[in-house]
Protein backbone atom coordinates (compact mmCIF):
# COMPACT_ATOMS: atom_id res chain seq x y z
CA UNK A 1 0.00 0.00 0.00
CA UNK A 2 1.58 3.30 -1.19
CA UNK A 3 2.22 6.15 1.47
CA UNK A 4 2.88 9.81 0.29
CA UNK A 5 5.77 11.68 2.00
CA UNK A 6 5.56 15.52 2.17
CA UNK A 7 8.35 17.62 3.63
CA UNK A 8 8.01 21.63 3.80
CA UNK A 9 10.57 23.71 4.63
CA UNK A 10 9.58 26.54 6.17
CA UNK A 11 11.10 30.41 6.50
CA UNK A 12 9.54 32.45 9.07
CA UNK A 13 11.11 35.67 8.74
CA UNK A 14 9.15 37.91 11.19
CA UNK A 15 9.73 35.44 14.04
CA UNK A 16 12.24 36.85 17.35
CA UNK A 17 11.55 34.91 19.45
CA UNK A 18 11.25 30.99 19.67
CA UNK A 19 7.83 31.48 21.08
CA UNK A 20 7.02 33.40 17.34
CA UNK A 21 8.36 30.37 15.68
CA UNK A 22 6.35 27.71 17.75
CA UNK A 23 3.25 29.67 17.30
CA UNK A 24 3.61 29.48 13.69
CA UNK A 25 4.63 25.89 13.55
CA UNK A 26 1.39 24.83 15.66
CA UNK A 27 -0.74 26.90 13.79
CA UNK A 28 0.16 25.55 10.35
CA UNK A 29 -0.04 21.66 11.84
CA UNK A 30 -3.15 22.04 13.34
CA UNK A 31 -5.03 23.95 10.35
CA UNK A 32 -3.35 20.62 7.90
CA UNK A 33 -4.56 18.28 10.12
CA UNK A 34 -7.82 19.89 10.59
CA UNK A 35 -8.11 20.32 6.87
CA UNK A 36 -6.68 17.30 5.60
CA UNK A 37 -6.77 13.47 6.85
CA UNK A 38 -3.10 13.32 7.39
CA UNK A 39 -0.42 13.14 9.99
CA UNK A 40 1.59 15.97 10.41
CA UNK A 41 5.04 16.51 12.67
CA UNK A 42 7.69 18.82 13.01
CA UNK A 43 10.79 16.96 11.99
CA UNK A 44 13.37 19.38 13.25
CA UNK A 45 14.58 20.95 16.40
CA UNK A 46 14.23 24.44 16.93
CA UNK A 47 17.78 25.09 15.78
CA UNK A 48 16.94 28.70 14.88
CA UNK A 49 13.60 31.07 15.07
CA UNK A 50 13.23 31.61 11.44
CA UNK A 51 13.29 27.87 10.30
CA UNK A 52 11.48 25.08 10.49
CA UNK A 53 10.76 21.66 8.66
CA UNK A 54 7.21 20.07 8.49
CA UNK A 55 6.65 16.19 7.37
CA UNK A 56 3.19 15.26 6.49
CA UNK A 57 2.23 11.48 5.70
CA UNK A 58 -0.66 10.15 4.19
CA UNK A 59 -2.12 6.57 3.03
CA UNK A 60 -4.38 5.26 0.25
CA UNK A 61 -4.77 2.45 -1.81
CA UNK A 62 -4.53 5.10 -4.72
CA UNK A 63 -1.30 6.45 -5.76
CA UNK A 64 -3.16 9.01 -7.53
CA UNK A 65 -5.60 10.10 -4.98
CA UNK A 66 -2.26 10.82 -2.84
CA UNK A 67 -0.47 12.74 -5.84
CA UNK A 68 -3.55 14.94 -5.70
CA UNK A 69 -3.49 14.67 -1.61
CA UNK A 70 0.02 15.67 -1.61
CA UNK A 71 -0.80 19.04 -4.20
CA UNK A 72 -3.48 19.95 -2.23
CA UNK A 73 -1.64 20.34 1.36
CA UNK A 74 1.13 21.59 -0.54
CA UNK A 75 -0.72 24.54 -1.86
CA UNK A 76 -2.92 25.16 1.70
CA UNK A 77 0.63 25.07 3.24
CA UNK A 78 1.68 27.82 1.44
CA UNK A 79 -1.36 29.58 1.47
CA UNK A 80 -1.12 29.42 5.86
CA UNK A 81 2.45 29.89 5.36
CA UNK A 82 1.68 33.33 4.24
CA UNK A 83 -1.15 33.97 6.30
CA UNK A 84 0.79 33.68 9.07
CA UNK A 85 3.78 35.58 7.98
CA UNK A 86 6.13 32.96 7.21
CA UNK A 87 6.73 31.36 3.73
CA UNK A 88 6.96 27.61 2.14
CA UNK A 89 10.89 27.92 0.94
CA UNK A 90 11.09 24.32 -0.37
CA UNK A 91 8.64 21.65 -0.52
CA UNK A 92 8.94 17.86 -1.91
CA UNK A 93 7.33 14.56 -1.81
CA UNK A 94 7.73 11.12 -2.63
CA UNK A 95 6.12 7.50 -2.17
CA UNK A 96 6.96 4.99 -0.01
CA UNK A 97 5.82 1.61 -0.86
CA UNK A 98 6.41 -2.19 0.90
Amino acid sequence: MPVAVLTLEIRIENAHSLKDRRQVVRSLKEKLQNGFNISVAEMDEAVTWQSATIGVAAISGSRDYLAGLMKQVEDAAVRISNDLGAQVADAWWEYLEN
